[in-house]
């Protein structure tokens, strides 16, 4: 077909997923090191998430193209069976003969036998369940139970849950609680960028051999509008242009030709987009109608329908040491504005008077902000994000745990979910018991078991990029190697090779390993969003929740 004219060797845009063409934006690349993490010596139960198209299926492929020594994976594609044909499904994916008659009973007891071998003989048992939001009630309760299956040091079964949205809110059951408490590490996968998205097609051109511009900026800039960062559909619309571009004779796709696309291969087109948000959050309808409230729409997108992440922190994990050793009162950052004299501790309930008052979100990150920098002023309307990272400034969005806090140890904006709605305050002093929120009327401290009632997980802070990139890997030149060669050793001491300069080869990413496995971080020896995060450990101008590194 069109693979000729083109000069290309295969179709780039197939929608049947393959990893080489798995484009690692960092929400991918971070995806993918948790999967590492689950398969890792101190794995345990982690959960992918991801709306329909995101790239869930190809990041689980590349997963099980890496070489994972000693590690043996069972693969579940069917979950709508039954608790017997489940279990059963485990056993034949790992080879586990068992005797008739074949009851629930006889086959977790020739799987607990099969994964007490492997153990002995020094080798990790995986469970990938894909498409999990479909399991039954029972058969996530037969989960839990597999869970149990463990010596005195260590589970025996590592066990991933890949699914669509829905299975957030189905571990959100309150029958299902004990199952979604024994989850260490949940990350959700969001759509691309319009910058990702132009990186992802010239990406998948470049696999396919394309040596010369196919598809114009503004093409691809037609493609996020339409397809929304889903790479599923950006591959459907994409390879519709290129087939109309070849029945026209056309070698470059212009917006146009992305239009008529988009229209034979969705159907009905969009008026306005909302970039990179799931549909799930707001109808085009809905995004039409908040048209004249630009600024408010920015804003609640950026922390509020943003994308949830979970890394590799147990989830009822107690608060690391540094936080526990902490005096009960926070002091301020060295860099940020004094906070006026604590209101002393109050019970939530307290807490949820006080913040009904109006407190405007872009004022909570006004603060959040002069923490970092006091001269620095959020510009009206927009995304704030993308203001603040040309003051190399980023946003990192999560949901997660106190000890996921404690953890990074920087100022964050909670979403709160209070009498009259969800409301933001910023996150200030974090102890074993307490947090401590700055507020217009000073700091004012809650009892952590009582937030748990109100915090919904989600979370919002600021770390600052010293690199060039928001992301490296081995093979990789860059300007900054030297510079994370320098923080590894104000860090932990790391000597520094006499030859550094701008490969990151495989010295660093043994560098890198070593610091991401003191640190809790997983261990993949790439330096992403998390990583970089640590590594500004200890700078004079980075402010922190207790007022001092970790």
């Amino acid at each position: 077909m069109y693979t000729q004219f083109f000069h290309l060797r295969e179709m780039p845009f197939a929608i049947t997923p393959d990893p080489a063409y798995l484009y690692m934006s960092p929400r991918h690349q971070e995806a993918l090191g948790h999967l590492l993490y689950g398969t890792g010596q101190h794995g345990g139960f982690v959960q992918l998430t991801g709306e329909v198209g995101t790239g869930k299926t190809t990041i689980v492929r590349t997963l099980l193209e890496q070489r994972l020594a000693d590690v043996d994976v069972a693969m579940v594609h069917n979950p709508r069976q039954s608790e017997m044909e489940f279990v059963q499904s485990i056993c034949d994916e790992l080879h586990v003969r068992y005797d008739a008659p074949v009851t629930l009973k006889t086959l977790v007891d020739a799987l607990n036998s099969h994964l007490l071998k492997s153990h002995a003989e020094g080798r990790r048992t995986v469970l990938i369940i894909d498409e999990a939001q479909n399991l039954r009630p029972e058969v996530l309760e037969q989960v839990r139970l597999l869970t149990n299956l463990e010596t005195t040091k260590d589970k025996l079964l590592r066990i991933m849950l890949i699914g669509q949205p829905e299975l957030s809110e189905l571990l959100a059951r309150p029958d299902l609680r004990q199952l979604a408490q024994r989850i260490t590490a949940r990350f959700h996968l969001t759509p691309l960028s319009a910058a990702e998205t132009t990186e992802y097609i010239q990406h998948r051109l470049r696999v396919a051999g394309a040596e010369t511009e196919i598809f114009s900026r503004s093409a691809c800039q037609q493609v996020h509008r339409y397809a929304r960062g889903i790479p599923r559909l950006i591959n459907i619309i994409c390879d519709r242009a290129l087939l109309g571009a070849y029945s026209q004779g056309q070698r470059q796709i212009t917006p146009e030709m992305i239009r008529n696309a988009a229209r034979e291969a969705i159907g009905e087109l969009p008026t306005t987009f909302d970039p990179g948000a799931p549909k799930r959050w707001a109808s085009i309808e809905t995004v039409s109608a908040l048209a004249l409230a630009v600024c408010t729409l920015a804003f609640l997108y950026t922390f509020v329908i943003a994308p949830r992440l979970q890394p590799p922190a147990a989830a009822n994990a107690p608060v690391p040491a540094a936080v526990a050793a902490a005096p009960a009162s926070g002091s301020p950052s060295a860099t940020g504005a004094a906070a006026a004299p604590p209101l002393g501790a109050m019970p939530a309930s307290q807490l949820d008077q006080l913040l009904r008052r109006p407190q405007p979100l872009p004022e909570v990150m006004g603060r959040l902000v002069r923490l970092w920098d006091p001269q620095l002023r959020l510009p009206r309307g927009g995304n704030p994000c993308e203001a603040l990272s040309r003051d190399h400034l980023e946003c990192y969005r999560s949901n997660g745990s106190w000890s996921d806090l404690g953890q990074i140890n920087r100022p964050a904006i909670l979403v709160l979910k209070l009498a009259g709605g969800e409301q933001h305050a910023l996150l200030r002093e974090l102890t074993t018991t307490h947090a401590g929120f700055d507020t217009q009327f000073g700091v004012v401290k809650v009892a952590l078991s009582e937030l748990d009632k109100l915090w919904t997980g989600d979370y919002l802070l600021l770390w600052r990029r010293d690199t060039a990139e928001s992301q490296l890997r081995p093979g990789d030149r860059s300007a900054s190697v030297p510079l994370v060669w320098e923080r590894l050793a104000e860090l932990d001491g790391v000597a520094i090779p006499p030859e550094v300069k701008t490969y990151f080869g495989r010295k660093l990413e043994d560098a890198i390993r070593q610091f991401q496995q003191q640190r809790g971080l997983p261990v993949d020896g790439m330096l992403g969003t998390r990583t970089l995060i640590a590594l500004g450990d200890g700078q004079a101008s980075t402010p922190t929740l207790l007022g001092a590194s970790r």
